[in-house]
């Protein structure tokens, strides 16, 4: 009798024992959440600085962000500026310039075939009127991606329009003349994103 009862419990653990282990098998893993999409420049605070603009930064200006694929750095007697080309995703060709002349100045550029060339003391272009400031020839170097050699000579012609518009001619190494359509940037506007940790 007492044999009976013990291979009773015996089989009734074994069988405790079977359940436990089919019902686990059966038991799907928890479903995680699919990872949330991140900020890729949550860890960059951006500068406002845009003197220390370079090729590979970001820059963001009027709810567009710009890509910074190269830059020149022009330099006529003892004064220096710089022009940087940006990407844009409509194909448009797009630069922004900064000077400081003595103060700073930047200037966000659209490339125009409106006009061809540089054309005496006043332009009228898109009805808008402008009037020469300056022109001369520089020498420049060219840093990242900016459809231009590594170094060289360009010569320059200047126009001021109302409200902050510009135009200007540029024509690289002795090649055809390149006008863009400029508007000033109020510096609060913009910001910059370093493409590496070594600037704040």
């Amino acid at each position: 009798m007492v044999v009976l009862v013990i291979v009773l419990i015996v089989l009734v653990v074994a069988l405790i024992a079977v359940l436990v282990l089919r019902g686990r098998s059966n038991t799907k893993p928890a479903q995680q959440a699919p990872a949330k999409p991140e900020d890729p420049l949550r860890e960059h605070e951006g500068v406002t600085d845009v003197r220390t603009v370079r090729a590979g930064d970001m820059v963001d200006y009027g709810d567009q962000l710009y890509f910074v694929r190269g830059s020149l750095r022009l330099t006529e007697g003892g004064y220096s500026w710089s022009e940087h080309f940006l990407d844009d995703t409509r194909g448009d060709r797009l630069w922004l310039s900064v000077e400081e002349d003595p103060d700073l100045e930047v200037y966000f550029w659209r490339e125009t075939d409106l006009v061809a060339e540089p054309s005496g003391k006043t332009m009228e272009v898109g009805g808008v009127t402008y009037t020469k400031d300056e022109d001369g020839t520089a020498r420049y170097t060219s840093e990242g991606t900016t459809t231009v050699a590594e170094k060289g000579s360009v010569e320059y012609v200047d126009y001021e329009g109302p409200a902050g518009k510009a135009l200007s001619f540029e024509r690289f190494d002795g090649g055809k003349w390149e006008a863009g359509l400029g508007e000033s940037v109020p510096l609060p506007a913009l910001r910059v994103y370093p493409a590496g940790s070594d600037r704040t």
